[in-house]
């Protein structure tokens, strides 16, 4: 069976509708582009009145709007590489893209319509979440089921969002995403260093995925989902910086280091260090609320090391790497 790069290279359509990871790809990077500037100059006051947009979009457009438009183009890529299926292309690709643009700019000016914009925004993720299902049951991939799941979680999340549950589901969503970076990082990581580390000549490699991942990954999805629910509990803090703590370890077993001459490799590295660096502030935060604590660390400090760090980073690198596999 033909590869899904050799299937996107005999695609008779328009070439940026050949691939999932084209259109999601430009659009998200060019709309974080566009985003983040914008909205320093809403939150400086600089731009006070032109737009009703406030920290909960700000949020929700790094997490649903970019981040969503990234997981798009990445699964709907790999997918078809797990499964042996087709890829999702032409029309199909449009139909689904489009729905995904069309939300960010309803959510953009969600104050002319906010029922538009929950229906807009919302049923990209349901498409979406029912396409990866559709894809994975269809081709028996049972492996995979976790990840179908977590993009079903992510739907539901931002369904809540526009009910009105905006904190809890942002924490929710955040948690969810970060448990993706832990699930398929602790796989492509390990596997694309060690395939460099044997190019490379060397005979001590990467350590694969197994039940010590698994545990690391349980204890980081477990502590983010109660962060999720108990912000401020110092116990959730605590089993926060204990799983920055396993996730500096299960690091440290991939051999990062003996990478540095391979820059698509190494920056996956960097990417999942943040993850842990991320994990641990956020910790020091929740066990910062406790009247003993010695050390104070701002609550943003660890959000911002988790998303500007660890999926910034990570999906800049699998952006990367993804595109150039599948040109």
């Amino acid at each position: 069976m033909a590869t899904t790069a050799e299937q996107m290279r005999t695609f008779k359509g328009l070439s940026v509708l050949s691939g999932g990871f084209r259109p999601f790809y430009i659009a998200a990077a060019a709309w974080s582009a566009v985003m983040v500037p914008l909205w320093i100059w809403i939150y400086s006051g600089a731009g006070a009145g032109v737009l009703r947009i406030d920290v909960s979009w700000h949020a929700h457009e790094m997490l649903f709007g970019y981040l969503g438009g990234i997981i798009a183009g990445f699964l709907l890529t790999a997918v078809p590489n797990w499964t042996g299926r087709l890829p999702v292309t032409g029309g199909r690709l449009a139909l689904l893209f489009g729905l995904w643009a069309f939300g960010r700019v309803a959510m953009l000016f969600v104050d002319w319509n906010e029922l538009l914009a929950a229906l807009l925004d919302s049923g990209f993720f349901c498409v979406f979440a029912a396409v990866i299902w559709r894809e994975i049951l269809t081709g028996r991939n049972w492996r995979n089921l976790p990840i179908a799941f977590m993009v079903t979680l992510l739907a539901a999340a931002n369904i809540a969002f526009h009910l009105g549950e905006t904190q809890v589901t942002i924490r929710l969503a955040l948690g969810i995403v970060l448990t993706l970076v832990s699930l398929i990082g602790g796989r492509i990581i390990p596997s694309f260093t060690t395939n460099w580390l044997k190019k490379a000549g060397m005979t001590k490699i990467s350590t694969s995925f197994n039940r010590l991942d698994l545990i690391v990954l349980v204890a980081t999805a477990g502590s983010l989902l109660g962060w999720s629910l108990f912000p401020n509990s110092v116990w959730i803090g605590g089993g926060l910086l204990g799983s920055g703590c396993l996730n500096f370890w299960r690091l440290s077993r991939w051999r990062g280091a003996a990478t540095l001459k391979e820059p698509l490799v190494w920056i996956l590295h960097v990417g999942y260090a943040w993850l842990a660096i991320g994990l641990v502030l956020l910790g020091m935060a929740a066990l910062g609320q406790s009247a003993s604590s010695l050390v104070v660390v701002p609550i943003q400090a660890g959000i911002h090391a988790l998303t500007a760090g660890a999926i910034g980073v990570m999906s800049l690198a699998v952006m990367t790497r993804s595109s150039l596999g599948h040109t």
